[in-house]
């Protein structure tokens, strides 16, 4: 007697932009945290050479002090450059498209509960909560606060269609986000990992209460959950 035909799995849903790098390894809350421990290191290996040239040309001479101070100012300088770019996957990018605005807004809001669709409002980042930590996403990128709130990752990221009004940017990567987290971690280009105060000091003032918000959020997720 044959042997019961037996029905292969399905396949784990994705996003289909996942196929556009297929070299990436799938985000995981691991792998963003190898990540994040890499971005330490090389900020580490960058900086504290700066500052040990300080340092020693201090312990030579004394009067060496000013070019010390710019060995330093280095230092400062190359993380604070990072962060810089992190930050500009909240910054508002392309047209504003007044007419057909209105009508994205009213949408994106739709998606939202009321806390989220305030908050969204206020800065322009829709806070949405994941597996992964507590999202902020934008017209252009997406920042992803790690469950504990202690480290930040930004990913840049956009729609498809660059002529789409702000909101309905936004709809799309919190709709893509909400279908497969991961995959969306995976596509989008990770452009900064490091400590929210650093991040929180090149954000414009009008933007820092969703990091606040989102910090918030990110702690009350379990640290070390996958």
């Amino acid at each position: 007697m044959p042997a019961p035909a037996t029905t292969a799995p399905a396949a784990a849903p994705g996003l289909p932009e996942l196929a556009t790098v297929p070299w990436r390894r799938r985000a995981s809350a691991g792998a963003l945290h190898g990540i994040g421990r890499l971005w330490t290191a090389w900020t580490v290996a960058l900086t504290v050479p700066f500052a040990a040239v300080a340092a020693f040309l201090i312990y030579l001479e004394p009067l060496t002090a000013p070019v010390a101070a710019a060995s330093i100012a280095h230092a400062w300088i190359i993380p604070e450059l990072y962060a810089f770019r992190g930050a500009n996957v909240a910054r508002p990018k392309g047209a504003r498209h007044p007419r057909s605005e209105p009508v994205a807004l009213g949408l994106l809001g739709d998606l939202l509960a009321h806390r989220e669709r305030d908050l969204q409002g206020a800065t322009g980042l829709a806070l949405e909560r994941g597996r992964l930590g507590a999202w902020l996403v934008g017209e252009g990128g997406a920042v992803l606060l790690a469950p504990g709130g202690r480290r930040v990752h930004c990913f840049c990221v956009t729609a498809t269609d660059s002529e789409l009004p702000p909101s309905d940017r936004i709809a799309h990567l919190l709709l893509a986000l909400r279908a497969d987290e991961e995959g969306f971690a995976t596509v989008a280009n990770h452009a900064f990992s490091g400590a929210p105060w650093r991040l929180r000091r090149r954000l414009g003032r009008e933007v820092r209460p969703a990091l606040d918000a989102a910090r918030a959020a990110a702690r009350e997720v379990p640290e070390g959950r996958a």
